[in-house]
């Protein structure tokens, strides 16, 4: 049966700002590269090549790292979703193209081949990928009865079970009136319109993921789906390694990289292209660490993301710790690690070992010091000795 896939990509992400101030959330690094790679690549492997991708909010990030497709060996066609308002509102931009069975996959979620698998092989016409969630309430949560969804309690109080809905779907063409007809009735969820099929009778196939599903809602998200990824790779290493050098376990360092003499690096780890590491620098596992990353003697690495064109000056200490793009940490720079209650978007969460979370192109001085679950905004500047014990907003200045 020919299949093809709508990957819905047009979200900005704002509960992971500052990170999503310059990029769609589909495009947050995960293990260095795109999470939106995972779901392109799962699909690959199962055959599925013809793909529309709706794209939105700095949609062309996500067209520059695509393109057409032709690298992940797939054929992309993009729609646009001009205003955010709903996954079944995003679905409905891609409707020109569903003319045969197809389907759903939301570009910000790790996903597996796998699980991809089980659900075209699933015999129903059509089903949703179930997986089981520690915190089923921030999900639609699933009413199943032999094997069928019998409803969908989207985001409830208290769950009555821990089975979720990864987003990810089998659909018929005829799933167009559905998404219409929702659409009319002001409801711009997809789950809004499946809830809509079962309704009227439709039959909705549960099938059960292998596991390997992940979902990036806040920043701790990143360092957990980034260690979880990590798991996987295969370690291999360009560049050049310089005397007394010790790589221990699976990491990838990638062409132009110079890892200079006494650094220690424990995976799994990736580096990636024309960093410079060292000397003295100890990289501890489940790190990732970006393109153009420049990481100054004696400086230690722990459970963190650095993204691309960074700078970490010497005798630096960053653990559980997201770091922007372009930013420039001078030396002596701490990120404390403890149990913190971060505010999200006005709402609080009490999350057990966090570091800090830096945004892009920021202007930090030295000795430094973030306590744990600071939010530092994008551009920020802030002056030698100071302590981070609050939120930074954008753009602001901390002397």
């Amino acid at each position: 049966m020919d299949m093809k896939a709508v990957i819905l990509a047009a979200g900005k992400g704002r509960r992971l700002r500052p990170f999503t101030d310059d990029m769609p959330k589909v495009m947050l690094p995960i293990a260095n590269r795109p999470i939106i790679a995972s779901a392109i690549a799962a699909l690959a492997e199962n055959n599925v090549r013809d793909i529309v991708i709706v794209a939105g909010y700095r949609q062309e990030r996500i067209k520059d790292y695509v393109g057409n497709g032709g690298s992940f060996d797939v054929d992309v066609t993009y729609v646009e979703q001009k205003r955010q308002i709903g996954t079944g509102h995003a679905l409905m931009q891609a409707a020109d193209h569903l003319d045969e069975p197809f389907l759903v996959v939301p570009g910000d979620n790790l996903i597996d081949g796998d699980s991809i698998a089980a659900l075209i092989g699933h015999d129903g016409e059509q089903a949703v990928l179930m997986e089981k969630s520690p915190s089923p309430s921030k999900y639609g949560v699933l009413s199943t009865r032999d094997g069928m969804v019998v409803d969908i309690h989207e985001k409830p109080d208290v769950p009555e079970s821990n089975l979720v809905s990864t987003g990810v779907y089998k659909l018929q063409p005829s799933i167009r009136d559905r998404l219409a007809a929702s659409l009319e009735d002001g409801h711009g969820s997809l789950t809004d319109v499946i809830r809509l099929a079962i309704s009227h009778g439709e039959q909705i196939g549960a099938v059960a993921g292998s596991g390997a599903w992940m979902d990036v809602v806040y920043p701790w998200n990143v360092l957990e789906v980034n260690a979880h990824a990590l798991q996987n790779i295969r370690g291999g290493q360009a560049g050049t390694r310089e005397r007394n050098v010790v790589i221990k376990g699976n990491v990838q360092v990638g062409n132009d990289t110079v890892i200079h003499p006494g650094c220690y690096i424990s995976g799994p780890a990736v580096i990636g292209e024309g960093c410079e590491i060292g000397p003295n620098v100890c990289i501890f596992p489940s790190t990732s660490i970006g393109d153009d990353v420049t990481v100054y003697p004696f400086t230690d690495i722990r459970y963190s993301v650095v993204m691309d064109g960074v700078r970490i000056g010497s005798h630096s200490f960053i653990s559980h710790s997201v770091i922007g793009k372009n930013t420039r940490l001078s030396s002596h720079f701490s990120t404390m690690v403890g149990d913190a209650v971060i505010d999200v978007d006005g709402a609080f969460h009490r999350v057990a070992d966090q570091g800090a979370y830096v945004g892009g192109v920021c202007r930090v001085g030295q000795q430094v010091v973030v306590s744990p679950g600071r939010i530092v905004g994008t551009g920020c500047r802030i002056g030698p000795r100071a302590v981070i014990d609050t939120d930074i907003p954008n753009e602001s200045s901390v002397m």
